[in-house]
């Protein structure tokens, strides 16, 4: 791996990996907050030297854990069985893995997609390998359910679509409902939502 701040050599991967496996503990349990120099080397049992050292600094750290946790996304989703022929039910099916690993920890999904670590912004070497992971995976799910010439558009307004709906409801999830919400809580109610919206937005599509 070669990023902005150089090749990694051999001899220092393993402790690297460990400084690494770090700071995705860090992030799941206490959020970006936890991310500092001090608190991965204290969950690392190293020191902030030591951080530097095979990081060249917290946004060394940063960027190794945006690179890791697209690679987490990219191993669920390559989970999913080839493409059945049937457009909206590939798309479902993807949407549901996709909204399944943003359930499972907010503060991740956070961290990979919104400005979660302020100051921070990914290196842009690693953003196309992140779009590569997740977003190129959608539209290939698209393209045959779309019209010619339509691809990239359609796989825009289906990524929004689907990002929207779990971003908003990650926040409701972590909220009192305002009085009156059509939605209620609990699990069905988002499936339902969820499903409705990307059903809607492949009809406009398509029509």
């Amino acid at each position: 791996m070669a990023t902005r701040h150089g090749d990694i050599r051999p001899t220092e991967l393993h402790s690297r990996e460990r400084l690494l496996q770090a700071a995705l503990t860090v992030l799941l349990e206490q959020g970006v907050a936890g991310l500092t120099v001090r608190g991965l080397a204290e969950a690392a049992g190293s020191s902030a030297i030591g951080v530097y050292t095979r990081f060249g600094g917290r946004t060394g750290v940063l960027d190794a854990l945006f690179e890791r946790t697209f690679e987490l996304l990219r191993d669920e989703l390559s989970k999913l069985p080839p493409p059945s022929g049937d457009p909206l039910a590939d798309l479902l099916a993807f949407g549901a893995a996709y909204r399944a690993f943003a359930l499972e920890s907010p503060a991740r999904y956070a961290f990979m997609f919104e400005r979660a670590v302020p100051g921070y912004e990914p290196d842009k070497d690693l953003r196309f390998q992140a779009r590569c992971a997740s977003y190129d995976l959608l539209a290939r799910r698209v393209r045959p359910a779309v019209p010619p010439g339509t691809a990239a558009r359609g796989a825009y307004l289906v990524w929004t679509t689907m990002h929207g709906l779990i971003s908003l409801e990650l926040t409701h999830r972590a909220r009192t409902p305002p009085p009156g919400w059509f939605l209620q809580p609990g699990d069905g109610s988002y499936d339902r939502i969820f499903r409705d919206g990307i059903t809607a937005i492949l009809a406009g599509l398509r029509a």
